[in-house]
């Protein structure tokens, strides 16, 4: 009976949640340096909050954020211009046999908890949450 890679089980395996911390760190080094041959892509400041890694190691998805959020619409179209070099640059500073397809989408977690933080300051909510 075959893997099916698409299961509802556990979650990601520790290989794919390490491999996926270990290439967070190093993008996180490589933008935070400047590393990278774009001087578009290196003014600004980017983080890296997450990386998360197909069960084959083949893909990796980057949720990124600019710096105080001004740039989000250019900053994942820089990044998939120069996801080639960034690329390279993983393979190499991980030593990978094969370096995953990096895939970048912004980050949205920090809007969800501004969201969430508005919603619990709403007056209704307090109330009910005080009973």
């Amino acid at each position: 009976m075959g893997k099916n890679k698409f299961h509802d089980g556990p979650g990601p395996s520790q290989r794919q949640l390490r491999v996926g911390e270990l290439i967070r760190r190093t993008l996180s080094e490589v933008l935070a340096r400047g590393d990278i041959h774009d001087p578009e892509l290196n003014r600004l400041s980017i983080t890296v909050g997450e990386v998360r890694a197909s069960p084959d190691l083949k893909v990796a998805t980057v949720y990124v954020l600019p710096l105080g959020g001004r740039g989000q619409d250019e900053v994942v179209g820089l990044l998939a211009r120069n996801k080639a070099e960034l690329r390279r640059v993983v393979a190499k500073k991980l030593a990978l046999k094969f370096a995953p397809e990096l895939r970048f989408q912004l980050d949205e977690t920090f809007d969800r908890l501004d969201d969430t933080r508005r919603i619990f300051a709403q007056d209704a909510v307090r109330r009910d949450l005080d009973d």
